[in-house]
Order: structure tokens, then C-alpha cells, then sequence
């Protein structure tokens, strides 16, 4: 579990695919630069997510201005909410359903 300056644990796994998701975005954007790396953004989203901590409460421990935090809340909320780039595999289950059909 990571704690964040709160006091609230999230797991890595959960961090860790939030923030691969934001680095791929970054990617695609061509963002040369940011104040948080991809991985603190992501803290502070699932911090706001979880705990529902304000942006004001969340600028003073990431060492942001208030209009960063919302920024970079909205951006992750945007890259969580967008419909995966992949087709979903078919699983075996499927695929012998649709043999005995």
C-alpha cells in the first residue's frame, strides 16, 4: 500500500495503471513537461477520488497551484473514463459459446 500525505492507502496496482494511462496520454498529447510526474498525478486523482479532498486542500502537499490540481483531476478522470484502445479479447468461454451456437 502507498500512503499518500493524507494518511490513505491505495494499492499499487491501482496506482500503477492509473499512471501508465496518464504517461500513455502524455504520449499521444506530445506534453513535453508537467509539474507532477505521471505517477504523483495520479496520486492526487485517486486521492481526490477517494477521500474527496478539494483541490485547495490537495495544492499545498503536491506543491501545486490550485488551478494545476483541478487540471490534473479532470485529466485523469478524462483518461479513466475513456473507452479502452484495445478490442476486448475473446476468452475461451466465449469462444466455446460460440461453437455451440
Amino acid at each position: 500500500m502507498l500512503g499518500y500525505p493524507s494518511g490513505i492507502s491505495l494499492s499499487s496496482s491501482t496506482l500503477q495503471f492509473l499512471a501508465h494511462h496518464l504517461r500513455q496520454r502524455r504520449r499521444e498529447i506530445g506534453s513535453r513537461w508537467r509539474r507532477l510526474s505521471p505517477r504523483r498525478q495520479a496520486l492526487l486523482a485517486l486521492a481526490h477520488l477517494r477521500c474527496g479532498d478539494t483541490c485547495s486542500q490537495l495544492a499545498a502537499p503536491f506543491h501545486i497551484g490550485i488551478a494545476t490540481v483541478y487540471r490534473y483531476i479532470r485529466e485523469a478522470v478524462e483518461v479513466l473514463s475513456a473507452p479502452p484502445s484495445h478490442p476486448p479479447s475473446n476468452r475461451p468461454s466465449q469462444q466455446r459459446q460460440q461453437r455451440h451456437s
